[in-house]
């Protein structure tokens, strides 16, 4: 049985391509980190980005904040030009969307 990894902080990373913005979080995206992918995706919100893009590879855990956080982002990008798109994380954080039936609801790449 594997042991829960240690906590570790979320750090998020922000780039530009031309119309492209790339939002990488690192680490564990639960209640007490959400604040900062969120601030993240609110100002790639406020760009002209005709894509944002959240690479979730980076997520080493995610509870239901992250997932909720997540859920209302696609929700103001299906209003604002469908400019959202997920990069799939690790196994252990796509199992919270295939747990909660989500998976097929959020826009990931493939």
């Amino acid at each position: 049985m594997h042991e829960p990894s240690p906590y570790r902080a979320m750090t998020v990373e922000t780039t530009s391509h031309s119309d492209r913005c790339v939002i990488t979080p690192s680490g564990d995206l639960d209640m007490s980190t959400a604040e900062t992918l969120e601030a993240a995706i609110r100002a790639a919100e406020a760009t002209d980005a005709q894509r944002i893009v959240i690479d979730l590879s980076g997520v080493t855990f995610m509870d239901s904040t992250g997932l909720r956080l997540l859920l209302q982002a696609d929700a103001r990008s299906r209003s604002d030009s469908q400019r959202l798109r997920l990069v799939r994380g690790s196994r252990r954080v796509q199992r919270v969307f295939e747990l909660t039936n989500t998976e097929d609801l959020l826009p990931f790449l493939d």
